[in-house]
């Protein structure tokens, strides 16, 4: 999704009119209002959540077809969590050692606070770093819907810098002042007070570069906390070759300012532009695999 333009075009009620184009100062409220008049799909809404658990599920099954497609698995490292809307205490993990490329719906498990399986598939099996880290973000955050974390190539090589994105594409001002760095390492999440302090550290933004580790997302929706985390693991990419590009010709990179990012962020860093930004890898998964992920 990108920025508002600075021009647009507006039809006049008089059908022998012509439209009349308008050119605007870059960040006049004028652009945003245009933009935001502009009619755009909508996440569902359900008055049973008993029919919105079924949705929710088919779609993180999805999200995991998503990571497969883009090679976000390592051996059994990655999971990706929905709080269940019948039971917001519990949330619907992968089950531990089954391809992120295979899980079906009927895959799921669901986990309470105790990190008890209380429901789903056949491998009633969690992963204990799973558990760990989601179960103190979704207790920390009542706002988040989903949480997602893997080893992917460039979002690891990235966390083992140490340092946070630098603001240097439009895509990455999506995570201007809205992400963080957790510089802590003390191997695989196995202890509680790991996944608090991640959480802790996390605060109220939308991702988090675990240091020699890898990304974290986090949303209002599954949608929007898969693209976070496919977006921001380009940025890690697109910085990784900048940053060598730049070095090699005795150079640094260029910085987008503060208020130009400011500013691009509301157009492409909101839970609305993160959720109409995944609609198409949803849709993709879905033509592809012919919908068997929601068996």
């Amino acid at each position: 999704m990108s920025p508002p333009s600075a021009t647009y075009t507006v039809a006049a009620n008089n059908a022998d009119t012509k439209p009349t184009a308008h050119t605007l100062e870059p960040g006049l409220s004028e652009a945003k209002a245009k933009v935001g008049a502009l009619k755009f799909p909508s996440p569902p809404t359900f008055d049973d959540p008993y029919e919105e658990r079924e949705y929710l599920k088919g779609r993180l099954a999805a999200a995991f077809r998503v990571f497969g497609k883009y090679g976000f698995d390592e051996g059994v490292a990655g999971h990706i969590t929905v709080r269940d809307p019948v039971d917001p205490q519990t949330f619907w993990v992968n089950p531990f050692g089954v391809a992120f490329s295979l899980i079906k719906k009927s895959d799921l498990i669901q986990v309470n606070e105790e990190g008890e399986i209380i429901a789903g598939g056949p491998v009633k099996l969690l992963n204990t770093a799973a558990f760990m880290i989601h179960s103190a973000i979704h207790q920390a955050r009542p706002d988040v819907m989903a949480a997602a974390h893997s080893h992917s190539i460039y979002g690891r090589s990235f966390c083992s810098l140490g340092r946070k994105l630098d603001i240097i594409t439009q895509d990455s001002c999506a995570f201007y002042d809205d992400h963080v760095l957790y510089e802590s390492f003390n191997g695989i999440v196995l202890a509680e007070q790991e996944g608090k302090d991640i959480a802790a550290a996390l605060g109220n933004n939308k991702a988090a570069l675990l240091q020699n580790h890898g990304l974290l997302t986090v949303g209002k929706s599954i949608e929007e906390t898969i693209f976070w985390f496919v977006s921001l693991e380009k940025c890690c990419h697109a910085q990784l070759m900048a940053d060598a590009a730049a070095a090699g010709r005795g150079h640094e990179t260029q910085k987008i300012g503060d208020q130009e990012a400011a500013f691009t962020y509301k157009a492409v860093g909101t839970p609305k532009a993160g959720w109409f930004s995944a609609k198409p890898l949803f849709d993709v998964i879905h033509k592809e695999t012919g919908g068997d992920y929601l068996e």
